[in-house]
């Protein structure tokens, strides 16, 4: 049964801040509506997700005071969230980072997770199962494939495979189309819409790109500092009939992105990386199954002042090759060579080289933002990299940093409470602050509002001005053409999955 859900002047504090994550929401959303849920870069919209499902706990997060962290109220059905869930409410959540909702080693176990919780019976669980994995596009792999083989991707949508198997009254998703290729986002689309049709389940998504899910939703609500700016027919509130400008409050509207032609850059100068029949593969877990061969046959230069773009379909090998590239795996054959240029006097393959050298020649920024920070503090993040490297002025560079990427306000803020959006500025300002002479990126503009899009471009256009090398692995095509980027495109891996099926069992694929 669907359920409706409600919030009256509610708010919510994240511990250690002053600052509300949003305050004064008022919105009600009827059982079975459909929702686009929109508004700039940390303006709280996956908290108030988190806060459906009933993740947020006001007594923990505030100690003894939990008014100091939760203000008005927010209803599931009528209930508060957690005692909804109690009574049987059934809410989804996909989570922004898919790492953080893999909770198995094996596909089939993963998926089944939260069918074999609610206790359903076996039968149930394998016709789920298979029947969810095919509708998300991960049906050729069997039910053992390990989980730490999965692409970016690939964990979104085994993510969502997750969350849809157990049918959900409430489902919330929190960009469940960023980490995918565009064919792969359609296709995702269309099963979300069909199986909360076929469930009457309600349905709020938090997309910043809007064109995608516009002729599947009923409503667009729209969060900004002061609560709820703008709420109701899709096509008033793009139009920007209401109090809220979308444009100004950075809201994605449908049309080419919010930034000029790129101006005039110098040609690319030499090339800094070269890769000659380049294999690279993904790492097996400690103790597990060998490496697998992700991309063979790669030639492609990386040059000073030019970008690269890597693209094709998820499971490509697309940031298997950037890790590569940035001499954080060593290749599974061929050559990689780096200018000596940008050697400095050290061995030519870059994979051999310290951490310490890595950081003023080839910085990294991670699919998976949390996965590089350190520190406890924004400013003490970005700091970091400078400091290591033996820079005097690493925090006077790090505020600059800060200050150019729209995060100065943030500096004493905990990186773990930022917004997805936040966290991929954070990430790339770690990267900066180093001032390398390669850059590479993997999914740099995952979660920004069209403003914070906007000034990464011209951040990296400016790089790329003072003779930075850029390689992005990513799916979105409009910062290839704003970078005036050359584009190296993978083809999927041919061939079955290669996981073991002989001892899967009957209906989950757990060992018997």
């Amino acid at each position: 049964m669907a359920a409706g859900w409600r919030a009256r002047g509610w708010g919510w504090r994240h511990p250690g801040r002053r600052a509300w994550a949003l305050r004064d929401v008022d919105v009600e959303v009827a059982a079975g509506e459909r929702v686009l849920l929109l508004g700039p870069s940390g303006a709280g919209k996956s908290t108030l997700l988190l806060g459906l499902a009933g993740l947020l706990d006001a007594d923990v997060a505030a100690g003894d005071d939990p008014a100091e962290a939760e203000v008005g109220s927010l209803l599931v059905g009528g209930r508060p969230p957690r005692r909804a869930r109690a009574d049987g409410v059934r809410v989804g959540l996909l989570l922004q980072d898919p790492d953080a909702q893999t909770v198995l080693a094996r596909v089939g176990d993963d998926v089944a997770f939260g069918l074999e919780n609610a206790g359903a019976t076996a039968a149930r669980i394998g016709a789920a199962v298979a029947g969810v994995l095919a509708d998300v596009g991960l049906g050729h792999l069997c039910l053992d494939h390990p989980t730490s083989r999965l692409s970016t991707g690939q964990r979104q949508r085994l993510a969502l495979a997750g969350v849809l198997a157990p049918g959900p009254d409430l489902l919330l998703l929190d960009e469940p189309t960023a980490m995918l290729d565009p064919a792969g986002a359609v296709a995702l689309r269309d099963v979300v819409a069909a199986r909360a049709g076929a469930t009457g389940a309600t349905l709020v998504i938090v997309e910043h790109r809007v064109e995608l899910w516009l002729p599947v939703v009923d409503r667009v609500v729209v969060l900004g500092p002061d609560g709820v700016t703008a709420d109701g027919d899709p096509a008033r509130v793009l139009r920007g009939d209401g109090p809220a400008d979308p444009v100004a409050t950075g809201v994605w509207l449908p049309g080419p992105p919010p930034v000029g032609a790129p101006a005039r850059l110098p040609e690319p100068g030499p090339f800094l990386l070269t890769a000659r029949d380049l294999a690279a593969a993904r790492p097996g877990p400690p103790g597990g199954p060998a490496p697998v061969a992700a991309v063979t046959g790669v030639q492609l230069g990386v040059p000073a002042g030019g970008a690269l773009a890597l693209t094709g379909p998820n499971g490509s090998g697309k940031t298997t090759l950037l890790h590569v590239l940035a001499g954080l795996v060593a290749p599974a054959g061929g050559v990689l060579e780096a200018a000596p240029e940008l050697a400095g006097g050290r061995d030519p393959r870059p994979w051999r080289w310290s951490p310490r050298d890595l950081l003023t020649r080839i910085q990294t920024v991670f699919a998976e933002p949390r996965h590089q920070f350190l520190t406890g503090t924004v400013l003490d993040e970005v700091a970091l990299g400078p400091r290591r490297a033996g820079d005097r002025r690493g925090r006077e560079r790090a505020g600059e940093v800060l200050e150019r990427l729209g995060l100065a306000g943030l500096a004493a803020a905990n990186p773990w409470t930022l917004s997805g959006g936040e966290q991929r500025r954070l990430s790339v300002a770690t990267a900066l602050a180093t001032r390398p002479r390669v850059l590479a990126l993997d999914e740099p503009t995952f979660g920004q509002d069209a403003r914070t899009w906007a000034a990464l471009v011209h951040l990296i256009r400016g790089l790329l001005a003072d003779g930075v090398a850029v390689v992005a692995a990513t799916h979105d095509p409009p910062l290839v053409a704003a970078l005036g980027a050359r584009e190296h495109r993978l083809a999927p891996r041919p061939g079955p999955d290669p996981g073991p099926v002989a001892d899967a069992g009957p209906a989950t694929g757990r060992r018997r």
